[in-house]
């Protein structure tokens, strides 16, 4: 290892990881390349379109945004790691994931890695008891670009995730 590389370990969607990597490297380089989660994809490379968000910390994060190094020690979710186990050899979807596939919310698909992680970071981290607003849906949406699907589907998905979770609450 030299002053150009750097030992990080990452936790991600609940796995302890361990690289060796470049220091400019970002997260979406070391998720990609290095662990092999192509799930989290790379469009404008600037912020803007939301494509590699992840979850740090339970936080949406723009990984081409952050030096891979800024994430040693913490927990990443990626798109692979939305789902959890259902305890017979299987996975279940997380809601937003369910709603997704429910109400057609996806077209070529190269946006929705990022929709999906940033919906459900912005729904979990919500009281689920109280019913989503169209403001707080189009909030969500928002700062993610897709140019296939008008947003119609995928804020129909987002209202359905809702309220599945409040369901889910009672």
């Amino acid at each position: 290892m030299t002053e150009q590389t750097r030992q990080i370990t990452v936790t991600v969607n609940g796995v302890a990881r361990e690289a060796s990597v470049p220091v400019r490297w970002l997260l979406s380089d070391v998720l990609r390349h290095e662990f092999g989660l192509t799930g989290t994809h790379v469009g404008c490379e600037h912020g803007v379109c939301g494509a590699c968000t992840v979850l740090v910390d339970g936080e949406a994060t723009r990984s081409c945004l952050v030096l891979a190094v800024q994430v040693d020690g913490h927990e990443v979710t990626t798109v692979e790691g939305l789902s959890r186990p259902d305890h017979q050899g299987g996975e279940v979807l997380h809601p937003v994931q369910e709603a997704f596939r429910e109400c057609h919310a996806l077209q070529c698909g190269f946006c929705t890695p990022g929709f999906l992680t940033t919906i459900a970071a912005g729904l979990d981290a919500r009281d689920p008891s109280v019913p989503i607003s169209d403001d707080e849906v189009d909030e969500l949406v928002g700062g993610n670009l897709c140019r296939c699907t008008g947003y119609a589907n995928i804020k129909k998905a987002c209202h359905r995730a809702a309220e599945t979770m409040r369901e889910a609450a009672r």
